[in-house]
């Protein structure tokens, strides 16, 4: 009977867990859509696209004419005019979306005193910062995905060239990176907003540790890695150049940025063939050719990997760091 009553027990707690989460996520996705901060992202997302297509279409006659092979996974790597291509764009703007849908997701509540009345009702406590990340996710996941159809049509409208079956889930497997990199963005901006009372101080962290990874990160790996391989002259440079490289290669690894650009780089270019140094003894009798969809995954999926853990490990962070916080003090 004891069993059976603890059983029971589980599942209405198990129920009552799905409502509440069920509940809070509605309610996240509603607050999202019905926003001026969507439309702003939507537009900006909208620019961003249109941009990248005309960018892609102006520079395809070029990219065709040096290379004949994969033209529909041109549509998201050329760029032209001055214009950035669809990868380059999203790696540096994709993270300011979502910065903007997590930089005030709980001091926002705490400041306005809605958080009280939220953890008041009969809800779980840690279902409030699990369904502003999971309504946060789908949001971006909605974004990236209606992106790469948009090219993908208006690509293949434009050129009337079928995606091949490999085409197609490269593109597939690229904006599955580029969602698990967006998302890692939310949930930095998840913790600061946890970690930060006011929303424009977690907004500016968000923002400074973005600038940081995107633009100073490879010139702090370039610093470390000339102090501990220098290669300031002839000997220095025939001795430590391989060090100095893979030093500077693993320093930046430590960044998502550099993650993300690297692996997607791969997915949609299958003429990468290394994503580590070459020496000379490795490409003795190497052919020269185009590596298949496996083969670039094997180069990558510790990438995606890292992405994935980084994701999780900040939003856990920021998860024990909610759930330990005096809320009704506040």
């Amino acid at each position: 009977m004891e069993n059976i009553s603890s059983e029971q027990n589980k599942q209405r707690n198990d129920r009552a867990r799905y409502h509440s989460m069920s509940a809070l996520y509605r309610k996240e996705m509603a607050d999202h859509i019905t926003s001026r901060r969507f439309v702003i992202i939507m537009l900006l997302v909208t620019a961003t696209t249109i941009a990248s297509i005309y960018g892609a279409l102006t520079g395809m006659s070029d990219a065709i004419s040096s290379d004949s092979n994969f033209i529909f996974l041109k549509l998201y790597t050329t760029s032209g005019n001055s214009i950035p291509s669809f990868l380059s764009f999203i790696a540096l703007i994709g993270p300011f979306v979502g910065l903007i849908l997590g930089f005030d997701a709980i001091n926002s509540e705490r400041n306005n005193g809605t958080l009280n009345r939220l953890v008041s009702q009969p809800i779980y406590r840690d279902s409030v910062i699990i369904g502003k990340f999971l309504a946060g996710g789908t949001l971006i996941s909605l974004m990236v995905i209606s992106m790469g159809v948009l090219i993908g049509a208006i690509g293949f409208l434009s050129i009337g060239i079928l995606p091949s079956v490999e085409e197609l889930a490269r593109v597939v497997i690229y904006l599955l990176y580029t969602i698990v990199y967006i998302c890692f963005w939310l949930a930095m901006a998840m913790l600061f907003s946890v970690i930060c009372r006011h929303s424009a101080t977690s907004a500016l962290a968000s923002i400074a540790l973005w600038i940081f990874f995107a633009v100073f990160m490879s010139l702090l790996a370039s610093i470390i890695a000339n102090a501990i391989y220098p290669v300031n002259n002839q000997y220095n440079a025939a001795v430590n150049t391989l060090s100095n490289y893979n030093c500077n290669l693993y320093i930046n690894r430590i960044s998502p940025y550099y993650l993300y650009t690297e692996a997607v780089s791969t997915i949609l270019n299958p003429s990468v063939r290394a994503v580590n140094a070459v020496t000379m003894s490795q490409l003795v009798g190497a052919l020269s050719s185009y590596l298949s969809l496996g083969q670039s995954m094997l180069l990558v999926w510790p990438h995606l990997t890292g992405l994935i853990a980084l994701t999780l490990g900040v939003f856990t962070i920021s998860y024990v760091k909610f759930m330990r916080q005096e809320i009704r003090g506040n």
